[in-house]
């Protein structure tokens, strides 16, 4: 799965404020020799002990009065604050037509509902080993509200992000 670059800390100042940074490039191997295409989709992933959207997490035993985990009631940032913009990035590599990425304008990373990020045709296209590359400081972007709280020292905002490949354009 493509693994998605720290961000960096945020200092809050009671406005609004984006913090880029450069996504990770990644790689796709197709070796089935089927020609009948992939594709890869991002969605922020719920359920018990995750978060699709950034929450106040406190990552050991305890933060104070806080138990390890996601903070029940604790802070929350809207869905569709993290967005990926793949224009600059391209795949290389492989054999076929090269797969697409789909988002050039900004997909919405941490949403509830799954987002198509790069696809291969079927006929051939995206078979063997294609590495996406190309990435710009400003692919990988945070919008950070003003409403945003600082939390305690040991605690930090989380988010639970699950990348899928598929068969299928």
């Amino acid at each position: 799965a493509p693994k998605l670059p720290v961000l960096t800390t945020v200092t809050l100042s009671g406005k609004a404020q984006t913090v880029n940074t450069t996504m990770t490039g990644f790689s796709v191997i197709d070796t089935r020799g089927t020609k009948s295409g992939w594709n890869i989709t991002v969605v922020g992933q719920s359920g018990t002990g995750k978060s699709a959207v950034f929450a106040q997490y406190c990552p050991k035993a305890s933060c104070g009065t806080d138990v390890e985990g996601y903070v029940t009631g604790g802070q929350k940032m809207p869905a569709g604050s993290l967005t990926l913009n793949t224009t600059s990035a391209k795949f290389a590599g492989g054999t076929g037509s090269a797969p697409t990425l789909q988002c050039t304008t900004s997909c919405k990373v941490d949403n509830a509902t799954a987002v198509k990020v790069a696809s291969a045709a079927t006929g051939g296209a995206g078979e063997s080993t294609w590495t996406a590359s190309g990435f710009t400081t400003t692919s990988l972007a945070l919008a950070v509200p003003t409403t945003l709280r600082t939390l305690k020292s040991e605690e930090v905002y989380r988010v639970n992000i699950l990348w899928t490949l598929a068969t299928g354009p």
